[in-house]
């Protein structure tokens, strides 16, 4: 059985040349950064080339990379690392759980915490954010990228309105990095968090742009490592990697990889839409090239998500976080859909080496387990077509 991976945003496979990058710093040069010997300095240099590079991606300073442990770390860090009790939090009610959960634990420490709904179609109203500002609104943070809708909010003007507010700007870039354009002074953030393995990269290894000057309380203490912004030995061959993903994100979005991919989630979008009963969660919204989220009336999504991949087609029915969750989607409910509309939607996220190939394979058998699960439900069946 031909299989295809459709679960981009979950994670993604390391590229050949991103292994190969890694590659020696686990065997030959496995010294700790932190040693003044030849083998540390081995370490130490590859550590510092690959914060030149993220700092090309971020188009910020090298000093102003942070390397973490992924996109939750930099998340908490971000909330913890600022809050203070009789703080004000203005976040929105569609971010990760790396986001909300460390909103709930700050509001238990004695933060005030709003979260902002979207509109019906995923985007945040920067409006919104505005009205929400008080006198003791320290941080905002919003993500770029949602992870289950693809739908990319609007930053730059958010950033725009905490700046005028004295506040200081987060951004979760996890899923819209490396899938368009990247300028953390542009977005006008204070921070902005990315995960390595969502591009391509090693699990287990991130990367934080810290603004100049930000008042940020290390999450991890210990030795002096990463200026004294987040202790620990370094994980080489993880830096390495993240240095080597960035830089073919950076590639791809210059040599039209991306617009590629585009164009083949446009094509399942479109060849899924051809069923009855099925809408676009997000639709007529701005969303990173490779995510699709579809709703299907009238099927359960976890029954759908088990068909496919017995078919060999890998979908989500939300953020991977939360899989095996009997819950709905938090996301699309705050974009209106209620619990059995969320509980039938799917994710279809594409890795940026998927091919026309793969999209033909999807659109073979997606409308085969569609037509098959309303067959089974007793209380639809006969209803459509």
């Amino acid at each position: 059985m031909r299989r295809v991976y459709c679960d981009a945003n979950a994670t993604t496979p390391l590229l050949p040349e991103v292994m190969e990058a890694m590659r020696p710093y686990w065997m030959e040069d496995f010294g700790n950064a932190s040693s003044i010997h030849l083998q540390g300095q081995k370490a130490r240099r590859a550590v510092d080339n690959a914060r030149e590079m993220l700092a090309r991606f971020f188009r910020c300073r090298d000093a102003e990379v942070v390397f973490n442990s992924g996109g939750t770390e930099g998340d908490n860090t971000a909330i913890f690392g600022l809050l203070r009790p009789g703080d004000h939090f203005i976040t929105t009610s569609i971010e990760h759980s790396a986001v909300l959960r460390a909103a709930d634990r700050v509001r238990e420490r004695g933060a005030e915490v709003t979260f902002v709904a979207p509109r019906a179609n995923g985007v945040i109203d920067p409006e919104e954010i505005r009205r929400a500002i008080r006198p003791a609104t320290q941080l905002v943070s919003v993500m770029l990228a949602n992870n289950e809708t693809g739908v990319l909010q609007p930053v730059e003007e958010i950033g725009r309105i905490a700046a005028d507010a004295g506040a200081f700007f987060h951004i979760d870039a996890v899923q819209g990095a490396g899938k368009v354009a990247f300028d953390v002074r542009r977005f006008g953030c204070h921070l902005c968090s990315i995960s390595a393995h969502k591009m391509h990269g090693p699990k287990g290894v991130g990367a934080m742009y810290v603004r100049r000057g930000t008042p940020l309380e290390p999450l991890i203490v210990g030795g002096s490592h990463e200026r004294r912004q987040r202790a620990g030995t370094e994980n080489v061959p993880g830096i390495v990697g993240i240095g080597k993903a960035v830089e073919a994100a950076m590639e791809s979005l210059d040599d039209g990889a991306m617009e590629r991919v585009e164009q083949l989630r446009d094509r399942l979008e479109a060849g899924i839409l051809a069923i009855p009963g099925t809408s676009v969660n997000g639709a007529g919204a701005p969303r990173v090239a490779n995510t699709t989220n579809i709703h299907f009336d009238q099927v359960e999504g976890e029954a759908l998500v088990i068909a496919l991949d017995l078919k060999g087609v890998a979908v989500s029915g939300g953020s991977a976080c939360h899989s095996g969750s009997t819950e709905p989607s938090h996301v699309l409910m705050a974009m209106g859909l209620d619990k059995n509309a969320a509980r039938a939607s799917l994710r279809f996220s594409l890795l940026k080496t998927a091919t026309d190939e793969d999209v033909d394979s999807v659109l073979r058998v997606v409308p085969e387990a569609v037509e098959h699960l309303r067959a089974l439900a007793p209380e639809v069946a006969g209803t459509l077509g």
